[in-house]
C-alpha cells in the first residue's frame, strides 16, 4: 500500500491536474459540496457526500446526440461528439462507486451498448475515498456495500493523518505509476483499523438493517397491488427531486430543436415522477400520480432486481432522504410495506 501525508494532498492534485482534467469535491456557494474541476488553490471539501453523484461524469444532464443539417433536399448527419480527454474524479464514495455497476448493467452490458456512455467510462479514472463517519441518512450497509472498501480504479483511505492508496484496475495502476514520485510504501495497519471503525459505524446507522426480504420478484403482483400505495403517494409532489439526486436513476428523454437550417437532437434526464414521462401518441401509460409513484419504487426494489440477479437499484446513499421537500423517500416506502405485510399476515 502507498501513502501520502494529508498535508501534501494538494501536491497530488497539482501533479494529476497537470496531466489531465481532475475533479474533486469542492464547497459550493450554498455551503454544500459538489464535484468541480480542480484549479490551483482549490480546496477539497470535507463533506461526506456531494449533492449530486459522480454519475454526472458519464451520464450528463444534457447531451447533444446528433445534428441534422439541411441543404435544399439534402440531409447530412453530423456526430457532434469530440474526442474526450482522459479525466480523473477523486473522492467518490462507495455508494456512488456501486451505482456505476448498476448503470453499467444497462448501458454497457445490454445490446445495444450506449456508445456515448461507454466513451466517457473509458476515458474516466475513478479514485474512491472510504467513508469514516456515515450520516444517519446513510444505509449502504443494507445493500451489502462496504463503505470501508470502496473499490473502483483506485481506492483511497484517510487514516492517522495520511492518505493511503491501492490500485485495483489497469487504469488505476497507470495513474498510481504517474504520481509515484509523491507516494511512499506504507504498512496497512492504520487502514485496517479505520475500516473496522467505519464498518461498525455503518452497521449502526438508523436504517442500516432495514428489512428488504419482502421485496422480491416472486411477490411482484402482490407488491404491485398492495394497498400501501393508496396512502403513500398522497403527499408526493411529483417534483422529481429524488430522481435527479439519485446515482442510479438513468431515464432520459430525447428532444429535437429546429436551428433554422437543421435539427439538433439532445437527450436529457427525465423522471418517472412526471406526467409526460414515456408519453406516447395515445397517452401516458401512467395517468395518475399513484401509478407514477409506484413505478419508481417498484423499479428500484422489484423490477430491476428481477432483471439483474437480485441486485437492488438503490445504493443507500441517502440523498433522497435529505432532498425530498415533503420527506418522502425509499426508506419510508420499504418500512410501510413491511409493516402492512406483517399486520396483514403477509397479505399486503
Amino acid at each position: 500500500m502507498l501513502s501520502l501525508p494529508e498535508s501534501k494532498i494538494n501536491d497530488l492534485f497539482e501533479l494529476i491536474g497537470s496531466k489531465e482534467n481532475l475533479y474533486i469535491p469542492q464547497t459550493t456557494k450554498a455551503g454544500t459540496a459538489d464535484f468541480a474541476l480542480w484549479q490551483k488553490g482549490a480546496k477539497l471539501s470535507k463533506a461526506l457526500k456531494t449533492v449530486r453523484s459522480a454519475k454526472d461524469f458519464f451520464f450528463p444532464k444534457t447531451e447533444n446526440l446528433v445534428n441534422l443539417r439541411l441543404e435544399g433536399k439534402h440531409v447530412s448527419v453530423e456526430d457532434p461528439r469530440k474526442e474526450l480527454q482522459d479525466f480523473v474524479v477523486f473522492g467518490v464514495r462507495a455508494c456512488d462507486a456501486a451505482s456505476f455497476k448498476i448503470v453499467d448493467a444497462v448501458y454497457l452490458n445490454m445490446d445495444p451498448v450506449d456508445s456515448y456512455y461507454k466513451n466517457r467510462r473509458e476515458h474516466g479514472t475513478i479514485i474512491t475515498l472510504a467513508c469514516t463517519a456515515p450520516a444517519d441518512t446513510c444505509f449502504c450497509h443494507a445493500y451489502k456495500i462496504d463503505a470501508a472498501e470502496p473499490g473502483a480504479d483506485v481506492s483511497a483511505w484517510l487514516a492517522d493523518g495520511n492518505y493511503y492508496f491501492k490500485a485495483n484496475t489497469p487504469k488505476g495502476e497507470s495513474l498510481i505509476q504517474s504520481v509515484s514520485s509523491l507516494l511512499t510504501e506504507a504498512e496497512d495497519a492504520p487502514v485496517k483499523k479505520q475500516q473496522e471503525e467505519t464498518r461498525a459505524k455503518c452497521a449502526s446507522t438508523p436504517f442500516a438493517n432495514i428489512d428488504l426480504s419482502k421485496w422480491n420478484g416472486k411477490d411482484m403482483l402482490k407488491i404491485f397491488n398492495s394497498p400501501v400505495w393508496d396512502k403513500m403517494y398522497e403527499s408526493c409532489l411529483g417534483c422529481g427531486t429524488c430522481t435527479y439526486v439519485c446515482p442510479t436513476c438513468m431515464c432520459f428523454d430525447i428532444r429535437d430543436f429546429d436551428t433554422g437550417n437543421g435539427v439538433k437532437q439532445f437527450r436529457c434526464w427525465d423522471s418517472c415522477m412526471y406526467s409526460d414521462f414515456t408519453q406516447m401518441a395515445a397517452a401516458n401509460p401512467r395517468l395518475t400520480q399513484k401509478e407514477r409513484f409506484r413505478q419508481r419504487f417498484m423499479h428500484k426494489l422489484v423490477y430491476y432486481p428481477m432483471a439483474h440477479e437480485d441486485v437492488f437499484q438503490c445504493v443507500g446513499c441517502g440523498r433522497c432522504l435529505e432532498s425530498c421537500p415533503i420527506h418522502m423517500n425509499i426508506v419510508k416506502v420499504i418500512k410501510a410495506y413491511n409493516e402492512l405485510a406483517e399486520t396483514d399476515g403477509g397479505k399486503a
